[in-house]
């Protein structure tokens, strides 16, 4: 089982190979490959650690019996799988309560925002007649509770399609904006679609179309669901540490797709790039303090280098040898992490039917 070392060691290569890869790319292909990149090392990760622990789990009498296995022939041909079995099942321990810490955090900070928004409930958030900013766009959720499996699968759907995301302008002057996640309806409660969060000390240093641009922005974290590509990488973060240095790339590389995107809705790049520098002045000063940190914001990320690529042409694809050289050697890590992963599963196998045909000759 040679292969199963090689998902482990191949993000220290492919990782900087994809931040290189990054830079040359448009934001939304960045953010797709870095977000993919850390996918595929991170499951090839998971992948050799529970493998590593099942082989040596094998050589466990009890697990050998129930298997039907040949302890001696296990024995015989894996005499040092009992040692990688217990230093890869204490790892896996060990991320797992570092996931399950993680995903603790996020939800209960979520949580924290949604409470802390006005009493005003994103289905029932009144019209621009009633009052509502200007700048909102009606949301579309029911109040139903989601009962049936087929209702649970309907608001997810909705929630997973692109739409319009409801506006909450908090009553505070420390300025701040940002788009919140909306969560998938459960039986006995009802589903909640992302809305824009801004601070009326935002709105008021902006001008009308910096405003416009700020609200896209958001608009666009919560339409392609930006807050999943940060999470995969935290959580990809966590699995292993050659993976970590792709967090602040992605996350600078959702911020310019979605400044792009600010751009092309508003007509007009410095209008955007004016609007992001504003917001990120601003909100340096004093933020809203019950921000999450997972949400994606106009003013995150290095804000001058977000304003520098406004005030230029819209970004496309750089070419050449070099570019084609890293994105090849990029794809063969991934290939190969996947092949090498799916070789020492085969492995896995072939061995576990050896032993039970050890079994069957020691008889």
């Amino acid at each position: 089982m040679i292969a199963v070392w090689a998902p482990l060691l191949l993000p220290f290569l492919a990782a900087p190979l994809a931040r290189r890869l990054a830079d040359a790319l448009p934001p939304r292909a960045a953010a797709w490959m870095l977000a993919g990149t850390s996918a595929v090392l991170a499951g090839g990760t998971l992948c050799s650690l529970g493998l590593l622990a099942t082989a040596g789990l094998l050589q466990l009498p009890p697990v050998a019996a129930i298997g039907h296995l040949s302890l001696p022939w296990l024995t015989a041909a894996a005499p040092d799988a009992p040692v990688a079995a217990a230093a890869a099942g204490l790892v896996l321990a060990a991320l797992t309560a570092r996931a399950v810490r993680t995903a603790r955090r996020h939800r209960l900070e979520l949580r924290e925002a949604r409470a802390a928004l006005p009493a005003c409930a994103a289905p029932a958030c009144p019209t621009p007649a009633e009052g509502r900013h200007p700048d909102a766009r009606p949301g579309h959720v029911t109040r139903r509770r989601a009962r049936t499996p087929q209702a649970v699968l309907a608001g997810a759907r909705a929630l997973l399609q692109p739409g319009e995301h409801p506006l909450a302008v908090l009553d505070d002057e420390r300025a701040d904006a940002f788009a919140l996640p909306g969560r998938l309806p459960l039986p006995g409660r009802p589903g909640e679609p992302g809305r824009i969060v801004v601070t009326a000390g935002m709105l008021r240093i902006l001008s009308g179309p910096e405003r416009a641009a700020l609200l896209a922005h958001e608009r666009a974290h919560l339409t392609a669901r930006h807050h999943v590509f940060l999470a995969l990488a935290e959580h990809a973060a966590d699995l292993h540490p050659a993976l970590r240095p792709l967090r602040a790339p992605l996350g600078y590389h959702l911020e310019r797709w979605a400044d792009e995107v600010a751009a092309a809705r508003v007509g007009d790049r410095a209008v955007t790039a004016r609007a992001v520098g504003r917001a990120a002045l601003a909100a340096s000063r004093s933020p809203w303090p019950a921000r999450p940190r997972l949400v994606p914001a106009a003013h995150s990320g290095p804000v001058p280098r977000r304003v520098a690529a406004l005030l230029q042409p819209r970004p496309a694809a750089t070419t050449g040898t070099r570019l084609r050289a890293v994105a090849i050697a990029l794809a063969a890590c991934l290939a190969l992490s996947t092949a090498a992963s799916l070789e020492a599963t085969a492995d896995l196998h072939h061995t576990v039917e050896a032993a039970q045909r050890g079994t069957g000759a020691e008889r």
